[in-house]
């Protein structure tokens, strides 16, 4: 078959199959294709028949699978030229929609080439629709919708019904209603063009419906300033050309709806762009009020909203109290002052409002800020005498929520003790999580069947976890050995979808690269076969050209499973760890050598190292006795390992750096590095205890071990989605989680004081982990308490109480790393006061206050920071929960400081309850 004249040795070619023999005509094609000459095709499919269309459609489906995962410059261009030419040549519209359509032609732009629209346009118009109308209803992925511009272009030539469906409408708004289609030279606005658009009426209601939209909505189409979405829509509402009410409604629902805050901020533009007038407002309260519970840009337009109709009398006066119910319990303080502001006016102008008013202000008792507390206190002092005797029952009952702080001046405004408040030195109770205990790995895969399962499970999971990692890992190897064809037969399923390419890789080897162990099994990839990689001497299908130390780990134990899998066949593998957190008891591992022994089976370097590393240390003289009964080497090893207690711990450090020159407390970006790396660990050097001939762990083990000291060039080299550190890597060293706190500090940091996101999850990890729990655990904690994302503090907050309630908490440890970071500004206190006001709330009162107590010493000395007076009233808080009395000389020192400002506030309160020196 001529491969034409063009340089095609990249292309693959496909063998000659018995079919009817190929007419001229059909050559042209096929040499068009192999030579990406995808320009010349419209008009040489042109010259087919029936029949020969479908005889060149068996030689394209060819040429497509043989080439498909090929991303050489020549294969993408026979690639772009395959899409075309099979569109031509289906004669039926389902199968030429699902060839256009097929995910290994798309995300590429071969569906934006002008001569796939040819080529479709040749042919019927009703097959053109039917065509088209499956494609629209395909899900697109990506930034942009190749299909789209194909789509559109058959919609308006022929005129048939607008697709509405969501890709096809994101990519109508992405493409500012068919700019792009305007003639060069001339100059039309959005707005102009929407006019004119039959699209507009079908989708535009749709736009409101849609995800992700922010960029779009926002972004201006023209270099003229305002020509833009919300503009062009106010613009339609304006003339005529749309309904201003059902756009008013849309836009209202949508943001009634909620969604990413991106969207709301793009469609509460939208809205301001509409300018409902008052009494369009005063129509849909039920929405305002349905706002005042979203974000806080859209719930702060609500409240002043509404607050503008109360003033105009356009809605009913119980309106302000049913905002206060949802407004006084948000967490943003400028929106309930703001709701307590109304409120005060409210009384104000109607006095016989008082009543409602001083009742809804008094829901505030409860709010975690005192500053807020005081605040609705003196709108009740104001309004209470207006508001009579009849409120002073249930104000008494609000006012028990009161910081004691206010007790006193409650007491004197409604003419009766405070229940609770007192003089009482009892301790609450300390509330805490119980101790987690590891959840057992369980039993080993019974059969084939289930180790395909498992598999398909691991390869469909985001984040698979260490226990169906290791049992698939195991499962493999063991039925490998028992009965590999059986086995083979049950993986079939599963390797039909989820195939091993042995291509170039860059990302870090995961629990998903098992899928090359069962591969290597089924004889569907080479042991190590030399492939397109990226590094000159690169050979490892598992390792990429940025493999981490603890990816070279995962890589070693799998390629060296899939060796000996092969070969000897061992009947399972020694470092299947016997819990969830990775750890191997000592009974277990003596256990296994000696089964290794009584089948006269070597140990694998790799999987011995990992299993010494992930053995627990043990006293036990009956386990102790029976590995001094192991004879094979690494029986040998392994018992003189557990005599001397396996890989010693090493203590982290501090790193001193010199700080630049022109660092400051103020320039977070320049002086971010010289805070948080300041932790090393000690190396080993000899990556832990010998065995007994001299015998060392696996290179890629040893390397694990080495010493590390943070610093910038460190950080850079980490820098990437694929460092991100994961339970396999802690599951590596599960009774060394100081050390992997340590090597990860630079991830927490981020956490913190840049854009991470994610990392703070593991800390969960680490706390319930093996050994001890120094300087880099605590001040990777205190940055995940400081972390600048709700679901990072959580975690952190989830981590902290796990180890208080293990007993491994150094609180004023964690405390004086708090301290530290926030004087420095790479911790915010208004973040750290959320998570310590989570985990109080929890019931650990003296634990939070034992961190509270080592903190306050930076934060009331030097510089004031922003929110250090949150976390003094939560210290006040939680001390008197847990009955702390001793005075601390900074609290005392900083009460007796002359000002109103609400940190000294706290700080009186605080000196009062701890006692005088």
């Amino acid at each position: 078959m001529s491969t034409g004249t063009k340089d095609t040795k990249a292309v693959k070619t496909v063998k000659a199959r018995p079919v009817m023999a190929l007419t001229e005509a059909v050559k042209a094609v096929l040499a068009a294709v192999r030579e990406g000459e995808t320009g010349r095709l419209p008009g040489l499919l042109a010259a087919l028949g029936p029949a020969e269309r479908r005889s060149c459609l068996l030689e394209l489906k060819e040429l497509r699978r043989a080439n498909r995962n090929d991303w050489s410059k020549e294969a993408r261009g026979l690639m772009g030229a395959l899409l075309v030419a099979g569109a031509g040549c289906h004669l039926g519209a389902a199968g030429a929609a699902t060839w256009i359509g097929a995910r290994d032609f798309t995300g590429r732009s071969w569906a934006r080439h002008p001569a796939l629209a040819d080529v479709v346009e040749a042919q019927p118009v009703e097959w053109q629709i039917d065509v088209i109308g499956r494609l629209a209803a395909k899900r697109g992925s990506g930034w942009s919708w190749d299909l789209y511009p194909l789509i559109e272009r058959v919609v308006r030539r022929t005129g048939c019904t607008v697709p509405a469906s969501d890709d096809f409408v994101a990519e109508w708004l992405r493409s500012a209603a068919g700019a792009e289609n305007t003639p060069r030279g001339t100059s039309t606005t959005l707005l102009e063009r929407l006019r004119t658009d039959t699209f507009t009426p079908v989708l535009l209601p749709r736009v409101f419906e849609l995800d992700d939209v922010a960029w779009p909505l926002d972004r201006d189409y023209t270099t003229r300033s305002g020509d833009n979405w919300p503009a062009a829509i106010a613009g339609l509402a304006e003339s005529g050309h749309f309904g201003r009410e059902e756009l008013i409604g849309l836009c209202l629902g949508r943001l009634v709806r909620g969604g990413k805050l991106a969207d709301q901020r793009a469609f509460l533009v939208v809205l301001t762009a509409l300018a409902p007038t008052p009494q369009e407002y005063a129509a849909r309260v039920r929405d305002l009020l349905a706002l005042l519970d979203g974000l806080a840009a859209v719930a702060g337009h609500a409240q002043q909203v509404l607050v503008g109709l109360d003033e105009a009398g356009l809605i009913e006066p119980e309106v302000a109290g049913e905002a206060a119910a949802v407004v006084l319990f948000r967490s943003e303080k400028k929106l309930v002052r703001a709701q307590l502001g109304w409120l005060d006016q409210a009384a104000k102008r109607s006095p016989e409002r008082a009543g409602p008013v001083v009742l809804a202000a008094a829901e505030a008792f409860g709010h975690p800020d005192s500053a807020i507390q005081e605040r609705a206190l003196n709108v009740v002092a104001r309004r209470l005498k207006a508001a009579g005797d009849a409120v002073l029952p249930q104000l008494l009952v609000a006012a028990e929520a009161l910081n004691p702080a206010h007790h006193a001046r409650a007491s004197e405004l409604f003419g009766a003790p405070v229940a609770g408040s007192g003089d009482d030195d009892t301790a609450w109770a300390e509330l805490l999580p119980p101790v987690p205990v590891p959840a057992p790995l369980g039993e080993p895969l019974a059969t084939p069947e289930e180790v395909a399962e498992e598999l398909a499970v691991l390869r469909a999971a985001e984040r698979p976890d260490v226990p169906v990692f290791e049992r698939v890992l195991d499962g493999l190897v063991r039925h490998a050995h028992r009965d590999r064809a059986a086995l083979v037969r049950a993986l079939e399923p599963v390797l039909r979808v989820h195939q091993w390419q042995d291509v170039a890789r860059w990302r870090d080897c995961g629990p998903g690269d098992v899928l090359y162990l069962a591969a290597v099994l089924a004889g569907k990839a080479e042991l190590h076969r030399p492939g397109f990689v990226l590094r000159k001497n690169g050979h490892d299908p598992l390792r990429g050209t940025d493999t981490t130390e603890y990816g070279h780990v995962l890589a070693a134990r799998i390629s060296e499973a899939a060796e000996r899998a092969t070969a000897d066949g061992p009947p399972y593998l020694l470092a299947t760890p016997t819990d969830a957190t990775g750890a191997i008891t000592a009974s277990a591992l003596v256990e296994r050598l000696a089964g290794y022994e009584a089948a006269g089976v070597a140990a694998g370097r790799a999987d011995l190292s990992a299993a010494l590393l992930r053995v627990a240390p043990t006293a036990d003289p009956a386990v102790l006795a029976a590995a001094d009964r192991l004879t094979s080497a690494a029986g040998r090893w392994a018992a003189g390992w557990l005599r001397d207690g396996g890989l010693p711990d090493q203590a982290s450090e501090r790193v001193h750096f010199a700080p630049a020159a022109d660092s400051t407390r103020k320039r977070r970006w320049s002086t971010w590095w010289e805070d948080l790396r300041r932790i090393a660990v000690t190396q080993r050097g000899t990556g832990g205890p010998a065995g007994p001939a001299g015998e060392r762990l696996a290179a890629e083990f040893r390397a694990l071990l080495e010493g590390t000291e943070p610093s910038v060039t460190r950080v850079r080299r980490w820098d990437g989605w694929i460092r991100e550190p994961n339970a396999h890597w802690a599951a590596i060293l599960p009774h060394h989680r100081e050390e992997l706190a340590a090597r990860w500090l630079d991830r927490f940091a981020d956490c913190a004081d840049r854009e991470g996101r994610g990392t703070a999850r593991m800390l969960v990890v680490l706390a319930e982990a093996g050994g001890p729990a120094g300087r880099a655990l605590h001040l990777a904690l205190a940055y995940g308490l400081g972390a600048r994302y709700p679901e990072d503090r959580a975690a952190a907050v989830d981590a902290l109480l796990v180890l208080a309630a293990r007993g491994d908490l150094d609180g004023a440890l964690l405390g004086r790393e708090l301290g530290e970071l926030v004087a420095l500004g790479t911790v915010k206190a208004n973040r750290l006061a959320q998570s310590l006001t989570a985990a109080a709330d929890t019931g650990a009162h003296a634990t939070v206050w034992s961190v509270l107590a080592a903190a306050l010493p930076s934060l009331l000395t030097g510089e004031a920071q922003r929110g250090a007076a949150e976390l003094v009233a939560i210290a006040a808080d939680t001390a008197r929960r847990s009955a702390a009395r001793g005075p601390i000389p900074e609290v005392t020192t900083a009460a007796a400081r002359p000002g109103t400002s609400r940190l000294l506030k706290e700080a009186r309160t605080l000196r009062d309850l701890l006692g005088a020196s």
